[in-house]
């Protein structure tokens, strides 16, 4: 029914976002060339497994910072015909294909290196060439994480967040190889076999940290892409939600995320009588309540009409009317030996025919009764709804006439001035109406009953009026 409006045009879509975001992307790619293709030399040279691993491990790194990089360019495109929720959704299909790439590492780590324990043993070389690269690769992972994890924290990246994510942890690890490399040299010093196996166990514990980072990439990427709301944020929009002045109840709230984006569908509640302009009203109140909990959000109010409690039976029978889109006034009800019958005024356009009219109304009297078994009767009294503008002239004053007006309404003690009285003429008929001062504290009902008698004394004085208009004003009113 409504929404927020385009987020493109805030922060999340600005110039300034894509370009972070690509230039943050694109250093990453920079660095996982350098740091794997280092990786390779050393790890060849040495033979280290620990290294090696280190060097699959960076390369399929590479591979998830240029499917990141692409993401990232895809994602911020626009909503277009063909993806009527933008593209935001790349950024998670792209962190599902780094959870495969990561999984794949580590199968082939643990082959090689249970082989390595148990079955084919390498002789390893280890060098300070290795060691160097290892300390600039933690030098260099330990920069990108930070870089990509503030700009995937400022603009709520799931691409990025799994890049520095994924370097945050191969800090830890190439330090894991490095120890198993210097345990190797040491083992070799001492005569000890396990230090010497030191290596392939490091790499078992590389492939660990990959199996645990995974994990987590994993649980978020299948959440994202299996449509999984934020958590506990649908509680806090519905406990938000009855707060709105007007809500009857919240019937459905459901979240997904596409991106760094949340689509909000929300169902609510209304009273049935409540007039379309209202209900949106209502709607932008709802909007407003979720964005303050989740911004950047896309939101989709639809109100369902409710009958509340409290409805009496004036409310039931214009809510009916309100379903045919018809509008009732004047509804009075009389209880007859405990069974009620309504009267009640209806208008309809002025150029609709009677037998097309009559039937309107009868279905319409037909669905009051079967909704409210307690009515026995319903007399509606058809009124024509004026569709065009008449032409008339403004009659000269006359002041016998004001006079006569003047004298019938000094008869009801309770109207305590008549002023403003106008005449006009249109076509064959005359329009009167004037101004009528009550006392302040009279109620409303009255002031109608004292105005349509006064309205019946004004045409039987004057039988050439065809319309008389009374306007009620309170006695503190000082606009004359």
């Amino acid at each position: 029914m409504t929404g927020l409006p385009a987020i493109s045009d805030s922060v999340f879509g600005s110039d300034a976002m894509r370009a972070e975001k690509r230039m943050v992307a694109a250093n990453s790619v920079l660095a996982a060339v350098a740091i794997t293709s280092l990786k390779v030399f050393v790890g060849v040279t040495t033979g280290s497994l620990g290294i090696l691993s280190e060097a699959a491990h960076s390369g399929l790194d590479l591979i998830a910072a240029v499917i990141t990089l692409i993401s990232v360019r895809l994602s911020d495109k626009p909503a277009d015909a063909d993806h009527q929720y933008g593209h935001e959704k790349v950024e998670n299909f792209s962190a599902f294909i780094e959870t495969g790439l990561l999984l794949l590492t580590c199968v082939v780590i643990v082959y090689e290196a249970v082989k390595r324990l148990f079955f084919h043993h390498v002789h390893i070389e280890p060098s300070l060439a290795a060691f160097l690269v290892l300390f600039f690769s933690m030098a260099v992972d330990f920069w990108r994480s930070r870089a990509l994890g503030r700009i995937a924290n400022k603009y709520d990246s799931q691409a990025l967040q799994a890049d520095a994510l994924h370097f945050s942890t191969d800090i830890w690890s190439s330090g894991v190889v490095a120890l198993g490399l210097g345990l190797v040299i040491l083992g070799r010093r001492l005569h000890s076999q396990w230090l010497i196996d030191a290596d392939p166990i490091a790499a078992l514990f590389v492939a660990g940290v990959i199996v645990f980072v995974s994990s987590r990439l994993a649980r978020r990427t299948i959440d994202a892409l299996l449509d999984r709301g934020p958590a506990d944020a649908r509680n806090r929009i519905i406990a938000a939600l009855h707060s709105v002045e007007g809500l009857l109840e919240v019937d459905r709230v459901r979240i997904r995320r596409a991106g760094n984006r949340y689509f909000a569908d929300v169902s609510v509640g209304l009273a049935r009588n409540v007039t379309f302009q209202r209900s949106g009203q209502v709607a932008d109140e709802v909007t407003n309540t979720v964005y303050r909990i989740l911004p950047n959000t896309d939101v989709v109010v639809r109100s369902v009409p409710r009958a509340a409690i409290a409805e009496n039976i004036f409310d039931r029978v214009r809510a009916v009317a309100t379903r045919h889109n018809l509008n009732v006034h004047d509804v009075s009800v009389q209880d007859l030996d405990g069974r009620l019958h309504v009267e009640q005024h209806l208008e309809m356009d002025e150029q609709l025919p009677l037998k097309q009219a009559h039937d309107r109304v009868t279905n319409m009297e037909d669905e009051i009764r079967g909704e409210n078994p307690e009515i026995a009767s319903i007399l509606t009294h058809i009124e024509s709804e004026p569709a065009t503008i008449e032409p008339g002239t403004r009659v000269e004053r006359d002041a016998q006439l004001e006079d006569r007006l003047k004298t019938i309404a000094a008869e009801f003690p309770e109207i305590l001035d008549t002023h403003d009285i106008k005449v006009k003429q249109v076509r064959d008929r005359v329009y009167v109406s004037c101004h009528c001062t009550f006392a302040d504290e009279l109620p409303l009902s009255r002031v109608h009953d004292l105005s349509t008698a006064l309205e019946s004394r004004f045409k039987q004085e004057a039988p050439e009026l065809f319309r008389v208009l009374i306007h009620p004003e309170p006695s503190t009113d000082n606009r004359r």
